[in-house]
């Protein structure tokens, strides 16, 4: 249902009385072949460019932010994929945030064959959205055959700035509490991380599919960083949380750090959370009568598509 009334969104977006784009305008794309790893994997990488002061998104968009999608069933000999996303930037639409990446993007994918002897044909076909003023909604097919070695500068410099692991940043440990709201749960989690020294944006993905996850509130007091969003399952009610399965990625200005899991805060000794302003919960709270359905949700992040 969301997907189809993203569909319609930007169609919507798309009849606004602005001068007519085509994708080919905004838009290129190609699959870079890569190497053969010491694994036995193979690492290729779709690139995307976009014309000056466009964007295209993140795995995790953000409020108004459209997700993209790939297909690579038409593959041969193509057991399975895994993505290094490259640290993406923080955009704010509106008051609303967006995370995703302007002008290029490098994708480095790392392909694993079912028949190692064998040769890989790659082809992937990516649904996303690249915006600016408006949103253009985008489908592009690609095709590589791996089996030779092709440009790598490219790959190598978008894998070199994938999100830092957790304990390569320093961080000292993760407690993560869960509480019940009205139609799903809130999530808190406590990270003894460095300061970056810039502003920090925190994002909680989840291993179920169609969690509709808020816009973190997050402070900061020393080295204990502090983050809360609420997590909102298409039933609208309290759910049973995969905790293993949760991603959290702090975003700042100039780094990214990753950390999988959020586990339950230890009961020997849990970091005092500081308090989040008047301003931020008062906030909270009139985001969240805006969201307080599916549809408020939907409708919400639809009108800042057009914006």
């Amino acid at each position: 249902m969301m997907m189809h009334a993203l569909s319609f969104a930007l169609a919507l977006c798309l009849a606004m009385p602005v001068q007519a784009l085509t994708q080919d305008e905004v838009l290129s794309a190609r699959m870079l072949p890569g190497w053969q790893t010491a694994t036995g994997t193979h690492m290729a990488a779709l690139d995307l460019k976009l014309a000056p002061g466009w964007k295209t998104y993140w795995r995790a968009p953000g409020e108004a932010g459209i997700p993209p999608s790939f297909d690579f069933s038409a593959s041969t000999n193509l057991k399975s994929v895994r993505f290094h996303w490259p640290r993406p930037a923080v955009f704010d639409l509106n008051g609303m945030q967006t995370i995703g990446y302007h002008d290029h993007l490098v994708l480095p994918v790392e392909v694993t064959p079912l028949d190692a002897t064998m040769p890989v044909t790659l082809r992937a076909t990516v649904d996303l959205g690249v915006c600016k003023d408006i949103c253009i909604p985008a489908s592009v097919t690609l095709s590589a055959d791996l089996s030779q070695q092709g440009e790598t500068g490219a790959i190598r410099s978008a894998l070199a700035s994938v999100p830092t692991a957790a304990k390569a940043a320093g961080m000292t440990g993760i407690g993560c509490t869960v509480d019940p709201i009205a139609d799903g749960l809130r999530l808190t989690a406590d990270i003894g991380l460095p300061d970056p020294g810039s502003k920090e944006v925190v994002v909680f993905e989840t291993a179920t599919s169609g969690v509709w996850v808020s816009q973190s509130n997050s402070a900061r007091k020393g080295a204990l960083l502090t983050a809360t969003s609420d997590l909102v399952p298409p039933g609208g009610t309290p759910f049973a949380l995969d905790r293993s399965g949760v991603t959290v990625t702090v975003i700042a200005e100039n780094s990214a750090v990753e950390i999988n899991g959020c586990p339950a805060p230890s009961t020997t000794h849990r970091p005092r959370a500081p308090d989040f302003s008047q301003k931020n919960r008062g906030r909270s709270r009139h985001f969240l009568r805006r969201c307080s359905s599916r549809r408020g949700r939907i409708s919400t992040k639809l009108q800042g598509l057009c914006r």
